[in-house]
């Protein structure tokens, strides 16, 4: 994806699907829909697209829910695809969900795994020696669970070739303003 230094541009904006997961994190959940969504100087810089693996109800690690009306179709076509959060890392996700993610990388998309959103991209074998980034109160049992990844612990995010990983909770804000400065240049993510 070429970055648009004219963030006032009448380019198409580029599609950014949020994962809802089932136990998600609604702090998680909330950091990649403020920033692409509503707190943008302009709206249409970005289409926020939420999805999950089944339409419907979503229930979060606290009780709360959001009713969730696309699926993981919305994975083919999304330029950007972030998972912000994974409830059990020692639960491996769904080959559905798995899949998803591996072809929407392999057609271009950038895939992006906040805090233990990390998780589901190693689960997925995309990170697969590559360098990584996730929460610091998990990094012993991540190079246990997955040697093959290059697991960077002082890094607050990584870029590694359209895979973008991010260390713990507030670290997904720096993540995420990062994929809009390489969007869109400073101007833009400061705003």
């Amino acid at each position: 994806m070429k970055r648009r230094d004219n963030w006032k541009s009448v380019m198409p904006a580029p599609s950014v699907a949020v994962i809802a997961t089932e136990g998600f994190s609604p702090f998680h959940f909330s950091v990649p829909c403020i920033i692409f969504g509503q707190s943008m100087p302009q709206p249409e810089l970005f289409q926020l697209l939420i999805c999950a693996e089944k339409i419907g109800m979503v229930q979060s690690d606290i009780g709360m829910s959001v009713n969730v009306e696309r699926g993981l179709e919305t994975l083919e076509t999304a330029d950007i695809v972030i998972v912000p959060y994974w409830h059990h890392p020692t639960e491996r996700p769904s080959q559905a969900l798995l899949d998803a993610l591996i072809a929407a990388h392999r057609r271009g998309a950038q895939v992006v795994g906040l805090c233990l959103g990390t998780y589901v991209l190693a689960y997925a074998g995309l990170l697969d020696n590559r360098r990584a980034a996730t929460h610091w109160e998990l990094e012993r049992d991540f190079t246990e669970r997955f040697p093959a990844v290059q697991l960077d612990t002082n890094a607050l995010y990584i870029d590694d070739e359209r895979l973008i990983t991010s260390a713990g909770t507030a670290a997904g804000i720096d993540c995420c303003l990062y994929l809009v400065r390489k969007q869109y240049g400073s101007a833009a993510a400061n705003r």
